[in-house]
This record gives structure tokens, sequence and C-alpha cells, in this order.
């Protein structure tokens, strides 16, 4: 497992992390259905075997679940690697709603070392904010307090379109911005890379195999069951979705399997300092983390997954 910095932060990540999303379980309809929270758990304290040292997750995640399920794996093993956990989604009053006001920061950072059984979170990130909280003062002035309490290292942003990562650059606090970033999100490149690496911004890049469909293991034909977050899709969304692993089967190599080539995709741009794949058993977790090991793509390759999104897939 190769390393890389995570922006100014400086902090040492695998280049290949663990997204702790779907540990959660079911979660209302967000996530990918039932898990087994022993399975769940030999996962991640494989993850751990294999080098990995990223792992991320959120409180929101099954409700708090997914952040317990951490702290359980990695009890005895907390030195070895860097936590980084999300906040923003208040599930504490009933369903869920947005939540950044300061107080109301501190109180779920409390609750989620909890449930981690640390005493700090090397990253804390907002949970996909609105506009007008990325560019708060008041917002950072409270994650800087928590900095100061020694409960967090380092903070950053969670989002969805590259126009809120400019934001949160010309804020000026950050320090690292986690984002959708995939064969099929390719946006990013063109539209936030350059700002992030001229203010030493880490980028975390999430989603890297679109919802499981870059693995190259579902058919069109595809049917999730309730629960499942993608149990809601039209038929034609998964439909194309999957057809993709037929045109992206060039990517294939003896030592790399179509996931590991998205996850190489991914990992071609020096401004990614991680990449979080959502993982649920340990074979998933050794396919995704093998992908640091395994052949990196050519630039013909890589050039060719540009036309390809540039052609068919951008949004």
């Amino acid at each position: 497992m190769k390393d890389r910095t995570l922006g100014r932060t400086g902090l040492k990540v695998s280049e290949v992390g663990f997204g702790a999303w779907a540990i959660g379980g079911n979660a209302h309809g967000n996530s990918y259905g039932p898990t087994d929270d022993k399975t769940s758990i030999e996962a991640v304290r494989r993850a751990v075997d294999l080098g990995c040292t990223f792992f991320d997750t959120a409180d929101v995640y099954g409700w708090g679940h997914s952040e317990e399920i951490l702290g359980e794996a990695l009890e005895g093993r907390r030195g070895e690697v860097r936590l980084a956990t999300k906040v923003g989604g208040d599930f504490y009053h009933g369903g869920v709603r947005m939540n950044f006001d300061p107080g109301y920061l501190a109180f779920a950072l409390d609750r989620s070392l909890k449930r981690l059984r640390t005493d700090h979170v090397d990253l804390y990130q907002l949970h996909n904010p609105p506009a007008d909280v990325m560019g708060d003062p008041t917002t950072y002035d409270a994650l800087d307090s928590l900095k100061a309490e020694n409960k967090i290292l380092h903070y950053g942003v969670s989002i969805h379109e590259p126009y809120e990562g400019l934001l949160c650059i010309e804020a000026g606090k950050p320090e690292s911005l986690q984002v959708p970033f995939s064969v099929i999100r390719q946006e990013w490149v063109d539209e936030l890379f350059a700002d992030a690496r001229k203010a030493n911004v880490g980028i975390i890049a999430r989603e890297p195999l679109a919802n499981g469909f870059l693995a190259g293991k579902l058919p069109p034909s595809a049917q999730f069951p309730p629960g499942d977050i993608r149990h809601h899709w039209p038929p034609q969304m998964v439909a194309a979705r999957a057809s993709l692993a037929s045109r992206l089967a060039f990517l294939k190599a003896e030592d790399r399997t179509l996931a590991q080539a998205a996850l190489r995709f991914v990992l071609a741009y020096p401004e990614v300092s991680t990449t979080i794949p959502g993982c649920k058993t340990p074979a998933q977790v050794e396919e995704d983390l093998h992908a640091s090991d395994a052949t990196p793509l050519s630039a013909a390759e890589v050039a060719k997954l540009r036309e390809l999104y540039a052609k068919d897939l951008r949004r």
C-alpha cells in the first residue's frame, strides 16, 4: 500500500482508504441494505492488515452505527490509522435535518468520539453543507475551537459540485475536500483540481466505483432489494450504469480487475490524496486495496477515459 499526503494537513494516508457508509447497515433507505456486523468488523480489520490507514465515515451513516462498527473493529489499533468523520445531518431529534450551528458541531463531535472509542478524530468534515455555511467564518471559528481542545486535528468539507469547492478554497480554512470523483464524474479535473493544488487542499475521492457499477459485476437487468438506495433507481438508469462495464473492458489487465482500473483512474491524478471505495466484506477490501499495487493506467488509457466522459458521460 502506497501513502500520499492529505494536502496541507501533512497527514500521511493510504492512497486507497475505506469508505464506511455501507457498513452503517440498513439505515432508512440511505444505504446498500442490511449488513452483518461480524462481517463488517472483519472487513475493517482486514483493511488495517493490508495497510489501509484512512477510514472515512459520518455520524449519520446508520445513525451512528457505522461509527460504532469502526470503534469496535479498531479498538487496540487506533494508533495505526487516521479516522475521518462528518457532521451536519442531525438525526437526534427525529428524522434528519441539516444543522451546522456551532453548538451542534460540538455536541455531535462528542457523541461521535464516544461511538468511535477515541479522544480525537484526525479529520472532521462538514457533511454537504449549503453554500452560506461554506463561507461563514463562525462555522470555521467553531471548528478551530474544537481543534484547540485537541478533539479534532484538522477539518474539511464534503461537497457535491466543483463550485462548492471553490467557495471553500476562497474561505481559506478547510484543509481537505471530499468529492464524488470517478470515471463518470470527471468534472473536478477541469473545474477544481488546479485551485485545490494551488491552495494545497487535499482531495478525498468518494464513490470511485459509482455505487458499485464500475466493478463490472452488475448486469443491466440488476434489481436491488428494499433498503438499498439503488432500489428506487429507474431501470434505464441501472442498465446504463451497468453497461459501462463492457465499454471499459479494455482497462482490464493480467494484474488489474475492472474495479482496480477504475480506482487507478482516480489515483492517476496527484491532486487526489486518497480514494475511499465503500467496502462491506473482506473480499471487497482485498480487491480494492490491491489497486494500490496494480499496474497504473497508461497516459493513453487515461486519455481514452477523458474522451469517453467528454463525449458520452458528462452530465
